[in-house]
């Protein structure tokens, strides 16, 4: 079976699942809104321009999650799928999935996002797998901590490895469709790497290389 990869915010979806989640919070009050938003803006521009440091970033975005019980996030999350995410589906991402479906191939998010903010939105595009970051818990609570190597970048090509041993399948005849110079990594191993309303550096490469580029705006 083929396996079509998606990177998923700005690619899948018309925006930053991250980004949008971190507004939310500071719309709803949950977090102080002076320092969350300024911080929050700051990491989202580091992301773009490729200097992010993915641990001091983590150790911001899931505070919050540690903070409160999971019914309650549970809660919020429903919200801000309503509030943020419906409006950013687009329409030709969900018909690249369904193209992809219909040649049988096994659709697989690889997401750098934590997993609470992403899993919902991976299950309302209904695709099959999804890798992301994984927040730590502890009896039944976040603990404001990572599991594992963060799923991002090289950490993409890592967690893809594990779970390509895990489960057999391989990247004969792949795809990879991404916006991102952070998954450039990636882009370069599989076989149909696509560039997806790319970003410049990404644009730049895929040119050189030849690489496809779409748009699913």
């Amino acid at each position: 079976m083929t396996l079509a990869i998606f990177d998923l915010d700005n690619t899948l979806l018309g925006g930053d699942s991250d980004y949008l989640w971190g507004r939310f919070l500071v719309e709803q009050g949950i977090v102080d809104a002076t320092h969350y938003e300024r911080e929050n803006q700051r990491f989202y521009e580091e992301y773009q321009s490729g200097q992010l440091d993915i641990h001091e970033f983590l150790r911001f975005s899931l505070k919050p999650l540690a903070q409160h019980d999971m019914a309650t996030l549970q809660g919020w999350h429903r919200q801000f799928m309503a509030e943020k995410i419906a409006p950013i589906m687009l329409p030709k991402a969900q018909a690249l999935l369904a193209k992809h479906r219909a040649a049988g191939d096994l659709l697989l998010i690889i997401t750098a996002t934590n997993r609470f903010v992403t899993d919902p939105i991976a299950k309302a595009l209904e695709v099959d797998e999804m890798l992301a970051t994984e927040p730590a818990m502890a009896q039944g609570r976040y603990t404001g901590e990572v599991e594992g190597v963060p799923c991002f970048q090289q950490g993409k090509v890592t967690r893809l490895n594990e779970w390509l041993a895990q489960t057999g399948y391989n990247l004969a005849d792949s795809w990879f469709y991404s916006d991102s110079h952070n998954d450039l990594p990636l882009l370069e191993r599989v076989s149909h790497p696509v560039a997806v309303d790319a970003d410049e550096t990404l644009s730049e490469h895929a040119r050189l290389k030849g690489w496809p580029q779409i748009s699913l705006r």
